[in-house]
């Protein structure tokens, strides 16, 4: 496995954060971001997770709820991948994709985008 720390690997995340469009980054809400070394036990080469109610979904009855949850996992992108250029890679991958949930947008339509 590749070895990165933690520190290293949380700058990642939020450098492919910082590369997100300002755009969209403004219509983001109640959104918060974590990064965790393991996925679930069930799932462990799970990459990332969104947990929460998409923006598309969200109505008048939306207030006063807990933030939704993006995780990033740490150890099965650096077990996937081999050199830290495929680590910034998939991490900014993996970024989009979650937050893509955020919006919306399901797992077919983001793998025809390129974002599997």
């Amino acid at each position: 496995m590749l070895e990165m720390t933690r520190e290293e690997f949380e700058e990642l995340v939020a450098e492919a954060l910082d590369r997100i469009p300002p755009e969209l980054t403004r219509l983001m809400d109640n959104v918060a971001v974590f990064v965790e070394d393991e996925p679930p036990a069930d799932d462990p080469e799970l990459l990332g997770l969104y947990e929460g109610t998409p923006l598309t979904d969200r109505g008048e009855w939306y207030a006063g709820v807990l933030p939704d949850r993006i995780t990033i996992y740490r150890n099965p992108t650096l077990r996937m991948c081999e050199d830290r250029e495929s680590v910034v890679a998939e991490t900014e991958v993996t970024v989009v994709h979650e937050i893509a949930h955020h919006f919306g947008i399901d797992d077919d339509r983001l793998h025809a985008l390129g974002y599997g």
